[in-house]
């Protein structure tokens, strides 16, 4: 699948084809995963004050999902970040990364992190992260770097 162009914005994930998305996200996350080692959030969560929640959307076809939560005044967290089966390796991904990165800069932050897992199927998601200049680090915040998880981050100054 080539390039293609996405409309990214801010929405509620309490539409059916997000819903869906996050279904299938949270699927594969207990799939490769024990499931005190799913730390993808709920839809209600994703909607609260602290949260930013975006849809990448190609021809009004949902795309990619991804969310950014305040940890403090100058950090915040990546959160289900999520392609859609249908765009994986269309640019979805990095589209709504990219956006993230400038929403996150936009609002003050120079501190951005992300947990994700080390099983193979998450080896996509880590190298387009590292593409972007994520780097591994110490677990932050409530999470444990182990066999099953990682964290990594990116300093934005």
């Amino acid at each position: 699948m080539g390039a293609k162009a996405f409309s990214i914005a801010r929405e509620k994930p309490d539409s059916p084809d997000v819903l869906a998305l996050l279904e299938r996200h949270l699927e594969e996350m207990h799939r490769c995963s024990p499931s005190c080692k799913v730390n993808a959030l709920p839809a209600a969560t994703l909607s609260g004050d602290d949260v930013r929640f975006f849809a990448a959307r190609s021809a009004g076809q949902l795309a990619a999902i991804g969310a950014l939560k305040r940890i403090d005044g100058k950090r915040c967290e990546i959160k289900s970040m999520r392609a859609a089966d249908a765009f994986r390796g269309s640019g979805a991904g990095k589209a709504i990364l990219d956006h993230l990165l400038f929403v996150a800069r936009e609002c003050g932050c120079d501190w951005i992190g992300l947990e994700t897992g080390r099983h193979p199927v998450f080896e996509p998601a880590q190298k387009l992260y590292e593409s972007r200049g994520f780097k591994e680090c110490d677990a932050f915040g409530e999470y444990v770097s182990d066999d099953f998880s990682m964290c990594m981050e990116l300093h934005l100054n």
